[in-house]
């Protein structure tokens, strides 16, 4: 199977730099939409068997965009399992205000996993966050699907994603954190190994402005 994983597009909340995980929901940017316009043209003639989104809006809006686009698919299935990680207390505080407060908690946030103490601000842990996904993904299996699209969220799907390359939780931030609207792909044969076919993949905006340049 070959598993394409999509970011949702920028948000409001993005924009201010504040946490958005499980239970925070700003609206998509207007500009996003032209940035997810371009991705669906992108990805219009992938054979997408099935197109999966957390169910939370600025996911569900920005797969329904690429559906639209698309070639090949026939509906979005939500599901919560899908969501942003559970940042608890920290949900909707500008993130600067964590970098302020507790300095190494940010440090370990952006860049080292496994220092991150969740409990400290009742979120989910590390391992919760990955694990949804993960079995998620796993779950796929049995679907005789060839080639998916997963529509998640930032945080949790950067810490998974490495979480199937066989990171552990000192090296899921290794390489930063996804951007909005790119794209991701992994291909796994037995569902326990996954290989890497590109990573944080924002070329199709690079496209577009040499074909401006052009013409």
């Amino acid at each position: 199977m070959k598993i394409y994983f999509v970011r949702h597009g920028k948000t409001e909340w993005n924009l201010e730099g504040r946490f958005q995980g499980h239970s925070g929901d700003s609206a998509l940017l207007p500009e996003a939409f032209e940035d997810i316009q371009l991705l669906g043209q992108h990805l219009a003639d992938v054979p997408f068997d099935r197109i999966f989104s957390s169910d939370l809006k600025r996911a569900h809006v920005t797969a329904e965009l690429i559906h639209q686009a698309n070639h090949h698919s026939k509906i979005v299935e939500t599901t919560p399992q899908l969501r942003e990680w559970d940042f608890g207390r920290l949900e909707g505080t500008k993130i600067r205000l964590l970098q302020d407060i507790y300095p190494q908690q940010y440090t370990a946030l952006k860049n080292n996993l496994a220092q991150f103490k969740s409990n400290m601000f009742d979120a989910e842990s590390v391992y919760q966050a990955t694990q949804r996904i993960i079995q998620f993904v796993k779950g796929l299996k049995d679907s005789q699907a060839e080639t998916v699209l997963i529509v998640s969220h930032g945080a949790i799907l950067t810490a998974s994603i490495q979480t199937l390359l066989g990171f552990g939780p000192a090296q899921l931030r290794h390489r930063g954190g996804l951007d909005n609207g790119s794209v991701t792909i992994l291909e796994t044969q037995n569902f326990e190994d996954f290989t890497e076919i590109s990573w944080n993949d924002m070329s199709y905006k690079l496209t577009e402005v040499e074909t401006i340049a052009v013409s």
